[in-house]
């Protein structure tokens, strides 16, 4: 999730927003995700993506990057910059996507510390702390929904158990865990959960479903069409530009006139000055030049 995708979510009628750590991986570094993001890029993109929308945002923190001490700082850096609810996992390093093979986890018992050092580092009480597990991929079923129920009890507002196989696991989940404490589905496109539609979801017991990266999928093989005519020989660059009507459509979408307005409110009659006229090399040297007080021991290389 990035302002421009907060935007456009926004604008469809979305009042909240994931901001998913695989996407910042694919847009901020270009790379899967695989443990690669930092603490720092998660709240610098949230601040962002904060600074541009009022939607709920609940911000994917991964591991909480180390230790209990360690979430403990990183909920406090996520809530100052704008989440309303924080995502834990109890996975352990080399971590990756919920929806990849070769995961490890950390005792259930660290993750239920974890999550208990969230819930006293946040600042509101409204800011939700998600405990995910994703045990199904590494114990099964039965032990994922266990440890689910430890994370409610140490503390945890919304539970999440990642990557169920099928519709029946699923549901599996939902009546074990469902009482008296939301529930979040994770519709990967080509992930192991069977994709299934947000009725049924709240229909089998699940109160949020989260979509991530599903923008970043959408976009990828329209951006590589657009570059691929654009860079053939003799081929009019604009062509690719005009089919997307990107002009008119990115403007209005970041808010350009409503920008442009703006800025003409706080203009007056002496606010717009010449432009000043460029100063030559030589000039440059001869003020250094006179600027440099007598006996200096530093000494003055070539501009």
């Amino acid at each position: 999730m990035t302002r421009s995708r907060a935007l456009v979510a926004t604008q469809a009628g979305f009042t909240t927003l994931y901001v998913s750590g695989a996407a910042i991986a694919y847009t901020r570094l270009g790379r899967p995700d695989i443990g690669l993001v930092s603490a720092s890029e998660v709240a610098d993109t949230l601040a962002l993506i904060r600074d541009r929308v009022d939607a709920h945002l609940i911000v994917d923190a991964d591991t909480g990057y180390g230790n209990a001490l360690n979430v403990a700082r990183t909920v406090r850096c996520l809530e100052r910059s704008g989440a309303d609810a924080i995502q834990l996992e109890d996975q352990d390093f080399p971590k990756r996507c919920g929806h990849l093979d070769g995961k490890a986890l950390i005792p259930a018992q660290e993750m239920c510390g974890k999550i208990r050092a969230a819930v006293d580092a946040r600042h509101s009480p409204e800011t939700l702390i998600i405990g995910r597990t994703d045990a199904v991929a590494v114990e099964g079923v039965e032990p994922a929904i266990e440890r689910a129920g430890l994370y409610r009890a140490a503390g945890a507002d919304v539970l999440f158990v990642e990557a169920p196989r099928t519709r029946d696991d699923l549901a599996r989940v939902a009546s074990s865990l469902g009482a008296g404490v939301p529930l979040l589905a994770n519709m990967v496109e080509g992930g192991k959960t069977p994709p299934l539609p947000a009725a049924e979801l709240e229909a089998i017991g699940f109160s949020l479903v989260i979509f991530p990266g599903g923008i970043v999928r959408a976009l990828a093989p329209h951006r590589g069409r657009v570059l691929r005519i654009a860079g053939r020989p003799g081929h009019d660059r604009a062509v690719p530009l005009r089919a997307c009507s990107i002009s008119n459509e990115l403007n209005t979408l970041i808010g350009t006139p409503e920008m442009v307005a703006l800025g003409k409110r706080y203009e007056t009659a002496g606010s717009v000055r010449p432009a000043r006229a460029r100063m030559s090399a030589g000039d440059m040297r001869s003020t250094l030049a006179g600027r440099a007080r007598p006996g200096s021991s530093h000494r003055r290389g070539r501009l």
